[in-house]
């Protein structure tokens, strides 16, 4: 785990999602969302809705990445007909770990994507810790060679 490794922040909307995450160790993402690619080498999961009730509106697990592939939905969720013909990156990874304390939402913001790095995910406390344009994060080669 490097400070510079990036960090992909999806969501999770549905219990269904968070159990094939949980023990098939993939997630899906239309490709038509991130049309510049996934590059991460850690996908993290921000839980939104009911299904995940205390931890809902929080980003509570995050997994080391170990794959990626471009498949059509209908391969992916066959039971699934709506929008079989869409293409989505199957992200694959490692073991779901939990992010401890996990990052709030607060003040509650709408969440899609986001790109970070290492470092802003482990020291963030909320949503917008992983923005951070503090110099520490920007001029990482300056505070990485001062004495």
């Amino acid at each position: 785990m490097y400070a510079d490794d990036r960090v992909l922040v999806a969501v999770l909307k549905r219990k269904k999602d968070y159990e094939i995450a949980r023990r098939q160790l993939w997630y899906r993402i239309p490709q038509g969302r991130l049309p510049r690619g996934v590059n991460a080498e850690y996908i993290a999961f921000f839980l939104s809705g009911k299904p995940f009730r205390e931890r809902s509106g929080s980003i509570a697990y995050f997994a080391r990445v170990t794959g990626l592939e471009l498949a059509r939905r209908r391969d992916l969720l066959p039971e699934e007909s709506q929008r079989a013909e869409t293409i989505y990156y199957k992200v694959q990874f490692r073991k779901l770990l939990q992010k401890d304390p996990p990052i709030q939402n607060f003040p509650a913001r709408p969440i899609s994507f986001i790109r970070t790095t290492w470092d802003r995910f482990i020291a963030a406390e909320s949503i917008s810790d992983l923005y951070s344009a503090a110099g520490f994060y920007v001029d990482r080669v300056y505070h990485a060679l001062r004495c």
